[in-house]
């Protein structure tokens, strides 16, 4: 997986790729080119067989502030609808990238994590934060619409609709605290040990079998528009497909040897 990106950093280290917004000195917001960038890398992840795991990091205290208020938000109130629907469906696919990527996706949120930086966050598999996290989907606050990149389908299913439209009508600041008592965030942690936990999380993914890993990802995204017996037959599915996996044939074989399993992700 390439990590000569441009606009955004990007690190990998054996089988966990660490990407973060790189402008710390105005809280990391995004651009229209670090939004096309992300949604291209998380596009060709789908195809990278090294990496079993990504964490989208904070960076100089903040995860993101957003789209950029002179590079975004500005040139946005002077163009015509065909380009801002390009722009709307542009960053919709940087959110159907991570989901489509195959890999399990980590967010650990520090400080700011507003706008389409919470819904990174929000679109991410799990998430960690510090107590001085401060998430807002504060898109109201700005004269739009909450339902912005899948956030009124995905939020609601995550915190409950009733949680979720309070953050999406008021654009108000989720503390860390009531983020991981309403299940936002799968744990908080001291801002000291926010990327140590993060990466034994990553690290723990990418020993695990990589293809049931995928299955996993990929049922938890489609299963939301099946009915019940629907899902219960695409899961079967997806079972006997990882039961002829190699990965399968060494867990039982490592349980018999009474040996903890090496999986190769085949």
């Amino acid at each position: 997986m390439r990590t000569d990106v441009t606009h955004f950093r990007c690190e990998i280290d054996g089988s966990v790729a660490t990407v973060a917004l790189d402008r710390p000195e105005r809280k990391n917001p995004l651009s229209f080119e670090s939004y096309a960038e992300l949604r291209d890398w998380f596009r060709e992840l789908h195809y990278d067989d090294e990496v079993g795991a990504v964490i989208f990091a904070p960076n100089g205290g903040n995860f993101s502030s957003g789209g950029d208020v002179h590079d975004i938000i500005g040139p946005l109130t002077r163009i015509n609808m065909k380009e801002l629907l390009a722009f709307t469906r542009m960053t919709g696919d940087l959110v159907k990238a991570m989901i489509g990527c195959g890999k399990p996706v980590i967010a650990a949120v520090d400080g700011v994590c507003a706008g389409a930086g919470a819904i990174i966050a929000m679109a991410s598999d799990l998430r960690i934060a510090t107590p001085e996290a401060k998430t807002a989907f504060l898109f109201n606050r700005v004269g739009l619409a909450g339902c912005d990149m899948g956030a009124c389908a995905m939020l609601p299913r995550i915190i409950g609709q009733g949680r979720a439209a309070e953050l999406l009508y008021f654009g108000r600041s989720m503390s860390a605290e009531e983020g991981l008592a309403w299940g936002f965030f799968n744990r908080v942690v001291a801002e000291g040990a926010l990327m140590d936990e993060a990466r034994a999380m990553a690290q723990r993914i990418a020993e695990g079998p990589a293809f049931a890993n995928m299955m996993t990802k990929t049922m938890l995204a489609q299963e939301w528009s099946m009915s019940l017996d629907q899902a219960i037959e695409a899961e079967a599915q997806a079972q006997a497909i990882c039961m002829q996996g190699n990965d399968f044939r060494r867990a039982y074989e490592a349980f018999v040897a009474r040996e903890k399993p090496v999986f190769r992700g085949d």
